[in-house]
């Protein structure tokens, strides 16, 4: 197959925005991982469900003529699926909650697209992507994006993703719009501190979209140098790349050096060897992977794990445990929800009146950890005067 007809057929962008982190970084990786398949995971499963429930909720309120029971037919049908909680509800009513606040704040009804295909090739080869939501009002573009993960918060600011998808909206409509200003929201319900939102002149965003052209067209053509860091965390090579197993396994050259290292090497190391953790997991994940397919990784082998025991019947066995002079409360554990648990269960709102106002609840200062000095948050000492107890 010729490698235009491979590119005709491909399901997704070799560029694509969700990885221009990536690419924008180290720009032989796409190259490299287009040979490995995408297996994909239990969460991003998930995150694509909570997405088709948010865009219905969408398209019922701005694009489809929806009655009550169509909804409920089609959400009925989201439910059947195993993967289905109903948390997602929630969070993808306040996604529609936040759009709805964007909206209705406008004098006229303003333009709004869902889950619309952007084409930004004109900056990146054969680039192209799916903005959630688009609303375009006067000459302010909104890009919203829905994220349902939990594990990482994803800051608008500076995120080439919604630049990317900025800059395919704008091809899309700037003909039909005088566009002067963009905002990039990334609405991520799962956690708390409310969306993240950033905004650009049009013209900076342009100037942008030039600035990446050479560097996205070296990525489309394998080219540059491998470039290790923490955007290695989704490539799908990063458990064979071997830039990144010679970043971690040559850490430094203790040649001629004094026997302890001083507290800036301390910072170094750290810096450098922050991923190594996430390096070995990808390391065991591959090597389990081959070694259940039959082959040889020298010195590893793949062995049954400890199984797991569980009832035939639950209902049956406490019965059965009853007739036979068992006391049925030792079957139980009676356990109260934490703070946080009782929360998601009330919904923040509730939980503030009913709990935290009334002074039902005690906040502590968190222990002391270590983060990079970027992070935004005061530093602390175990000095008489320092506001954390390190007790």
């Amino acid at each position: 197959m010729s490698q235009e007809i491979a590119h005709s057929q491909r399901a997704h962008a070799l560029l694509s925005a969700s990885s221009a982190s990536r690419w924008l970084q180290c720009t032989p990786s796409p190259r490299l991982e287009d040979g490995f398949q995408d297996s994909g995971s239990t969460f991003a499963a998930e995150g694509t469900l909570a997405h088709e429930i948010a865009e219905l909720r969408l398209r019922k309120n701005y694009t489809e003529q929806m009655g009550t029971r169509k909804f409920n037919i089609r959400i009925k049908k989201f439910k059947e699926n195993e993967l289905y909680q109903d948390e997602m509800l929630k969070h993808t009513e306040t996604y529609l909650e936040y759009i709805q606040g964007i909206t209705h704040g406008f004098k006229t009804l303003p333009f709004v697209a869902i889950e619309k295909r952007l084409d930004f090739s004109a900056y990146v080869p054969e680039g192209f992507g799916t903005g959630d939501c688009l609303i375009i009002s006067g000459s302010t573009l909104y890009v919203i994006d829905f994220k349902y993960g939990k594990g990482v918060a994803v800051s608008a600011e500076g995120n080439p993703q919604m630049k990317l998808y900025a800059l395919g909206a704008y091809l899309e409509y700037g003909f039909l719009y005088d566009i002067q200003e963009v905002k990039m929201v990334i609405v991520q319900p799962r956690l708390f501190g409310g969306p993240s939102e950033a905004k650009m002149l049009l013209a900076d965003l342009l100037a942008w979209g030039e600035e990446i052209k050479p560097i996205a067209l070296k990525a489309f053509n394998g080219e540059g140098e491998y470039v290790p860091g923490d955007h290695c965390k989704f490539c799908r090579a990063k458990a064979q790349c071997r830039a990144r197993a010679e970043e971690f396994s040559a850490l430094a050259d203790f040649t001629d050096k004094p026997p302890l290292i001083t507290n800036e090497e301390v910072g170094a190391f750290l810096e450098k060897g922050q991923g190594i953790a996430a390096w070995i997991k990808a390391l065991q994940d591959y090597a389990l992977l081959e070694s259940l397919k039959g082959n040889e990784v020298s010195g590893w082998k793949a062995v049954e794990g400890r199984g797991s025991r569980n009832y035939v019947d639950q209902d049956k066995a406490f019965e059965h445990l009853k007739i036979n002079g068992i006391d049925e409360a030792i079957m139980y554990d009676r356990v109260p929800l934490t703070v946080p648990k009782i929360e998601k269960e009330l919904g923040k709102k509730e939980y503030m009146s009913l709990l935290e106002e009334p002074g039902h609840v005690q906040k502590s200062a968190g222990k002391p950890t270590l983060v990079q000095s970027t992070d935004k948050r005061p530093a602390v000492t175990n000095s008489p005067d320092a506001s954390v107890d390190f007790t």
